[in-house]
């Protein structure tokens, strides 16, 4: 049986949608072939990469891309993890389920509590990630 393929999206392709492949990847990267992507990227943010090396997952060489990189792709599972990212999602034509999971921009909390604000955001994606898992998507 072949991996299901998944991309996840967000706006900068820098924090919740990387944090998510890293940990997709992590939770059960024998059945997916997980990607990510951003409506417009702006680059990988150390603090996902700080917030997941806590949760011993590497994402410091992810580098944030674009969505247009996965035009004419097919995925089973397109999941945004942002609303301007569900809002100006592509459609990729013969593609399966879109998801839609909004999660709080962690870059938007105050710069004293910012990676306090990641490893939340990198906790509630676990949960959700782990609930998408178990229920066999």
């Amino acid at each position: 049986m072949s991996k299901k393929r998944v991309l996840i999206l967000c706006t900068g392709n820098s924090a919740r949608s990387q944090m998510a492949e890293g940990l997709l990847r992590s939770m059960a990267g024998e059945d997916f072939e997980v990607f990510s992507a951003g409506t417009k990227p702006v680059g990988l943010n150390p603090n996902a990469v700080a917030a997941m090396k806590e949760a011993d997952i590497d994402i410091s060489n992810h580098r944030s891309k674009s969505v247009d990189e996965f035009a004419g792709q097919q995925f089973d599972y397109v999941i945004t993890v942002c609303d301007n990212a569900k809002e100006s999602c592509p459609i990729f034509p013969g593609s399966g389920a879109r998801i839609h999971q909004s999660f709080e921009d962690p870059a938007a909390a105050p710069a004293d509590n910012q990676l306090g604000a990641f490893r939340n955001v990198r906790d509630q994606l676990a949960a959700w990630l782990g609930q998408f898992v178990r229920n066999g998507r």
